[in-house]
């Protein structure tokens, strides 16, 4: 029996065969062409069949995971209609006289190298994408089959890397789990496996030569077994049937409210990272989106993002969330979050830096485009904003002059809207420590966690040699958060927490007991916070 260990995508216990599967990416040659005009023709023929192809994979993809699951296709279908990658393919085929399958190859490879190298998680996600939408191509010009056959049995699939397209053409009542060597927790692979339950693994250094053995996959602990022996098997069927019982057991809190048994009623929330999550949260009974964290929407563009391109997205999450709360976060760039066209420059401490409220108080031609697309979008749904990386009452003050000019400027034009609730992000020791003054500028606060406590302790969260420094238990922090309770209901205002420590079951129960109103968690920790706080007194 031989061990791999990895990162664990979704917690769940997977028994069965592998499957390793691997691309047929043939040999693709470069070869001169005479005629340029016709070789152009043959690539803007491919492209087409390419959208239309993926046209009718969102189709599927909707049915499968949801309308929100399904973007990526859409998203996709604009990738491949952007003037850059368009233009890189024709220069190619026109300037080196090359044949279309070697331009799109070449093109695909570059662009996807390029996001490849950048910092932020998201972009180095999307190169997969650009190998997707460019093997699709090929795949057209070349007539190479797209069909993907599983075996009759549900089978673990093993790969190098998996791409969006490819999760949607198996058949997931075959799959039992997903193992990879390359991939990211915000992969799409990653989305649709959270969506759809599967157990997966990334980071393992896969081999062909497990194909067709018997294998076990440990979503709890991220461990792949191969040629496991009847002990581990007997011993992880076991663990299989107790998710099942658990599951069972939870499904029966959906519906219920969240509250204790003297009555006290607890907000329970979700937290999403991109619209592809409203699904999960809805099928985990989420009572409302107490984080949805907009930098999204500039991540996923290449240029700044338009203000009704910002109010359709906004508009689509009040209309899925019908009437639940939504609390949209407002732009929060920078630190470890970089968008190569806001052009910032790379500083010692980023962490401190320029990101978040700041950049928006400095630049504010960007952040009206935004709540402009905000207050027009609150007339859909149940809509609050919050504004990260607050610190001192000036900063709210020159908000308000914002909202003031954004509100007279849309009446100006006959633009309906609605000024949302406002609350404030409690993520530095300072918000914490004039929060009895902030109050009285908030319709609520909401505790950030992970900054709150990387901040207080001086210990980043993205910093693995510190691990044992970054304790989000201490008693300074359960200090603060008491202290933000305190003052915040002093005003009559309430409190969240959308941190990390929401979704910790260790600390439910002290969490409510200090008085905390509303907890924003993770979707598939929705039913077991809610188990727990329907069992307090």
């Amino acid at each position: 029996m031989d061990k791999y260990t990895g990162k664990a995508l979704y917690k769940g216990i997977a028994i069965g065969k592998v499957l390793f599967y691997k691309k047929d990416n043939g040999d693709i040659k470069k070869s001169a062409v005479d005629d340029i005009n016709g070789e152009l023709a043959r690539y803007e023929k491919a492209k087409e069949m390419s959208i239309n192809q993926l046209r009718e994979l969102h189709k599927k993809a909707v049915k499968e995971v949801g309308e929100t699951g399904a973007a990526v296709f859409e998203v996709h279908a604009m990738m491949l209609q952007d003037e850059d990658y368009n233009d890189s393919i024709r220069n190619i085929i026109i300037g080196q006289k090359a044949n279309a399958e070697f331009a799109v190859a070449t093109a695909g490879n570059n662009f996807a190298k390029m996001f490849a190298g950048m910092e932020d998680a998201y972009f180095k996600a999307r190169s997969v994408d650009m190998e997707d939408i460019s093997d699709r191509v090929i795949s057209n010009l070349t007539g190479r089959s797209f069909e993907i056959t599983l075996e009759s049995e549900p089978v673990i699939i093993v790969a190098s890397e998996i791409t969006p397209s490819e999760t949607v053409r198996m058949d997931k009542n075959k799959v039992a789990a997903f193992v990879t060597h390359h991939g990211s927790s915000n992969s799409h692979t990653a989305v649709f496996a959270r969506t759809l339950g599967i157990p997966a693994i990334i980071g393992v250094n896969v081999k062909e030569e497990w194909d067709g053995k018997n294998a076990v996959v440990d979503g709890y602990t991220g461990t792949l077994f191969i040629n496991p022996d009847e002990d581990l098997i007997k011993h992880m069927s076991l663990k299989q049937d107790k998710d099942a019982s658990d599951r069972h057991i939870l499904n029966e809190y959906i519906g219920q409210d969240t509250v204790t048994k003297r009555g006290r009623k607890v907000r329970l929330y979700n937290n999403i990272g991109n619209i592809s999550d409203i699904d999960s949260a809805i099928a985990n009974d989420a009572e409302g989106i107490g984080l949805f964290r907009s930098e999204f929407v500039y991540l996923e563009s290449s240029r700044f993002p338009t203000e009704d391109e910002q109010f359709r997205i906004y508009k689509k999450i009040c209309e899925r969330m019908g009437g639940r709360k939504v609390i949209i976060r407002t732009l929060d760039i920078g630190a470890d979050k970089k968008v190569g066209y806001f052009n910032l420059k790379d500083e010692e401490n980023p962490a401190m830096g320029y990101r978040a409220i700041r950049i928006c108080l400095k630049e504010p031609e960007i952040f009206k485009v935004q709540l402009r697309a905000l207050f027009r979008a609150a007339c859909y749904g149940n809509l609050s904003i919050m504004y990260p990386m607050i610190t001192s009452v000036n900063e709210i003050l020159e908000i308000r002059k914002l909202i003031d000019e954004v509100k007279t400027e849309l009446k100006k034009e006959g633009i309906s809207y609605r000024v949302p609730g406002q609350g404030i992000m409690v993520e530095t020791p300072a918000s914490a420590l004039i929060s009895d003054e902030l109050a009285e500028y908030a319709d609520f606060f909401n505790i950030g966690t992970n900054d709150l406590t990387q901040y207080a302790l001086a210990a980043s969260y993205q910093n693995e040699k510190i691990d044992d420094f970054y304790n989000p238990h201490h008693k300074a922090i359960f200090r603060m958060i008491q202290m933000v309770i305190n003052n915040a209901h002093k005003r009559g205002k309430w409190v969240g927490i959308c941190g990390e420590l929401a979704s910790d079951p260790s600390v439910t129960k002290r969490l409510v007991r200090m008085g905390i109103d509303e907890l924003s968690v993770a979707p598939v920790m929705t039913l077991k916070i809610r188990k727990i706080i329907r069992g307090m007194e």
